[in-house]
């Protein structure tokens, strides 16, 4: 979505912001490997590769858009090996295979954080990249980030009648499809046992899944925030919002120092609910820290 803002003003200007994007995928890239000092897995490397695509797609029509978005999104590499068992029941789900984890488990258990971001380097960018491909998030991603240009294309985030009969539309389907798609992954071993299935057709009910909460998240929000109640309450989100690689970064740094063992060590020690509440007093300081940041800068 924010491509879109992005790549519409530069059109207006007279510019292409596709060369101009390339280059901030490559600064992302960047942030990735500094964000990944202190936390495995984590997304940002992937965005910086996914996010090519909507260089390829940034002068495609919204009818084009939306079909890429389609495709892409209905897990296409699942059901190619599903069907490809259909003709040969020899065939197999070639799923990537990775030891990695247990390396980033030592430096995650350890003190040292010299040693925590030596396995985080060498390691966990790897791992994450061969997990988003294994859950089926690669590809879903690809469609994701063309969905959000197609939105904004489309106007549909703007304040209208228009969008608020789409968000109302989309909230109804997307409730609907995902009740059944839960109780289906709930269920999924009393339905079939059978491995190929586990592989590709559960992966694509969860993706799907995955995804009609995902709207229902987003649907949810946007109708919300017509009522000034609502505006008031999530007011705050605004700062982070408009400093999210930040937030982003400096929530890896400070959820490092409070649960590995370098730092405050809390990690083994609390359970779920103490780290919630970890997670709010850290998103309010982050909150009044870019609040001060956005006022004073």
């Amino acid at each position: 979505f924010t491509f879109s803002l992005m790549f519409t003003k530069q059109l207006n200007l007279g510019k292409d912001f596709g060369p101009r994007f390339l280059w901030r995928m490559l600064l992302l890239a960047g942030f990735a490997f500094i964000n990944g000092l202190f936390f495995p897995g984590e997304v940002l490397l992937m965005y910086s590769m996914v996010g090519l695509i909507l260089f390829i797609v940034r002068k495609w029509n919204n009818k084009g858009l939306l079909i890429a978005a389609i495709f892409l999104l209905s897990q296409p590499i699942e059901w190619g090996h599903y069907i490809y068992y259909l003709f040969d029941n020899t065939h197999t789900y070639p799923k990537l295979q990775s030891g990695l984890w247990g390396l980033l488990a030592e430096g995650q258990q350890g003190d040292s954080l010299l040693n925590l971001i030596k396995n985080n380097t060498l390691y966990g960018h790897k791992a994450g990249l061969i997990w988003a491909f294994n859950v089926g998030r690669l590809v879903q991603t690809a469609g994701l980030f063309i969905l959000g240009y197609w939105i904004g294309k489309k106007k549909l985030f703007i304040d209208s009648e228009k969008s608020k009969r789409f968000w109302v539309r989309v909230l109804c389907i997307a409730v609907i499809c995902f009740l059944p798609l839960f109780l289906i992954e709930l269920n999924f071993k009393n339905i079939t046992d059978l491995k190929i299935h586990k592989d590709t057709i559960f992966k694509v009910v969860d993706m799907y899944g995955n995804f009609a909460f995902t709207l229902v998240l987003i649907s949810s929000f946007i109708l919300l925030y017509q009522f000034k109640v609502f505006q008031k309450i999530t007011t705050g989100l605004m700062y982070c919002g408009r400093m999210s690689l930040t937030a982003y970064v400096f929530q890896s740094v400070l959820g490092g120092f409070v649960f590995y063992g370098y730092g405050l060590g809390l990690g083994p020690s609390v359970r779920h609910t103490v780290s919630l509440g970890i997670g709010i007093l850290l998103l309010i300081i982050q909150i009044q820290f870019c609040k001060f940041w956005i006022n004073k800068y």
